[in-house]
């Protein structure tokens, strides 16, 4: 038989059980969960420990779904934190997140200065949801002014399970590393089809070509991607083009979808039987009062 915990701290315990987990020898601990949940003078630095973590995680999962829930239709902005107000491209997101918020969408941005400050203005300036998802940074502090719904999350991949999740595209302005970061992550959901029809409009050609030139002629050459990979961006430098873009796509979404369920209950009602199909039509036309 084997030996049980002992509830006397003073006495040896070969084996003890914490919930699902199980410490034997020397991994065994001299003192219950609850004795040291209740103890205010135990050690503090549990709190840094990876179980903690972990429903630091849980926590801003929760604290996001729940604040988008509601969001309805949004399309992500990224671009630079280092874009100045006088920047072409601080005004071009600017007018950008206007037209977006006239076309039905909420705007959701990373939060910070720069591109991302832009589109937050628009957006609220045109009346619309301007959401900002903030990230804790050394060097920047808190959200920009134009965020009328925000959050600020400790860990990088929470924030960006939002900017998917809650968007049905992106708009990528000139920015740097945590720019290009958001475009392949985006670009990867939708090559490996975890993510469906998901529009994303690179905004500046002068700043994208290189990048498109380099993905055809290095990537795709070298056979690391396909052509169709290529057909999941368009590049603008247009303000109206890259909004219809969004606005087409989702027709196309949507159409998509319905062509789907139509198909889908046509193979449902070819696998059933004749009885069947014959009940059904007749459960039909009395609906229909016929």
């Amino acid at each position: 038989m084997e030996e049980q915990p002992s509830i006397h701290p003073d006495r040896a315990v070969g084996h003890q059980q914490r919930g699902p987990i199980v410490m034997r020898r020397n991994q065994v601990q001299q003192s219950t969960s609850e004795q040291r949940l209740l103890d205010s003078r135990g050690p503090s630095d549990w709190v840094h420990t990876d179980p903690w973590r972990v429903l630091r995680i849980q926590s801003e999962f929760i604290e996001g779904f729940g604040m988008l829930a509601e969001l309805g239709a949004a399309i992500s902005v990224f671009g630079s934190a280092r874009t100045k107000p006088d920047d072409p491209m601080y005004l071009a997101a600017e007018e950008l997140a206007r037209k977006l918020v006239e076309s039905g969408y909420a705007v959701i941005t990373g939060g910070g200065p720069g591109v991302m400050e832009a589109a937050n203005k628009g957006a609220s300036e045109a009346g619309g949801v301007s959401v900002g998802l903030g990230i804790e940074l050394p060097f920047e502090n808190g959200l920009n002014e134009w965020v009328d719904i925000g959050m600020n999350f400790r860990y990088f991949f929470t924030r960006k399970t939002m900017f998917v999740k809650y968007a049905q595209g992106f708009v990528v302005m000139p920015g740097g590393f945590g720019t290009l970061d958001e475009l392949f992550e985006a670009l990867t959901l939708a090559q490996t089809r975890k993510v469906t029809s998901f529009p994303v409009v690179l905004f500046g050609s002068s700043y994208w070509g290189g990048l498109a030139d380099w993905l055809r002629e290095t990537m795709l050459a070298d056979g690391k991607i396909s052509a169709a990979d290529l057909d999941m961006f368009t590049i603008t430098d247009s303000v109206d083009e890259a909004v219809s873009y969004i606005i087409k796509s989702a027709e196309l979404a949507d159409a998509a979808a319905e062509e789907a369920a139509s198909t889908a209950a046509d193979q449902v009602a070819q696998a059933e039987n004749p009885a069947a199909r014959e009940r059904r039509e007749e459960r039909r036309l009395g609906s229909d009062g016929s």
